[in-house]
């Protein structure tokens, strides 16, 4: 078949997630804890082994406890979008099992960010 699996896509999206974190704030995550409420993908086209793929990344909603990123899968060589992509993130203090509002400095890098701000 020689196409990517529809399950390492949402890898992709971690990677894509991790490395944007790394580079803003030098960790894995924005000043908090977070999970992941919501992941989704749409699949628009395939990509297969040995495509060099580019991942794009957006800030999407920003709420009291959350936040959106969005994804775009794209095939370098032909620029065919193969997937639109969201996570759900939510900061979340593990000790009372609650979500907890993003730190302001969290908030402030996010609204930065945005698209269209």
């Amino acid at each position: 078949m020689g196409h990517v699996n529809h399950a390492v896509y949402f890898t992709y999206l971690e990677q894509c997630r991790l490395t944007f974190w790394r580079e803003l704030t030098g960790g894995p995550s924005p000043h908090t804890r977070v999970i992941i409420a919501r992941a989704e993908c749409d699949y628009r086209a395939p990509a297969h082994f040995g495509d060099e793929l580019e991942i794009r990344l957006n800030v999407g909603d920003i709420g009291r406890t959350s936040f959106a990123l969005t994804y775009e899968i794209v095939n370098v060589a032909s620029g065919q979008k193969l997937v639109d992509g969201k996570t759900v993130m939510v900061s979340y203090d593990y000790t009372v099992g609650k979500p907890v509002p993003l730190p302001d400095v969290t908030r402030s890098l996010l609204v930065g960010l945005k698209s269209g701000s």
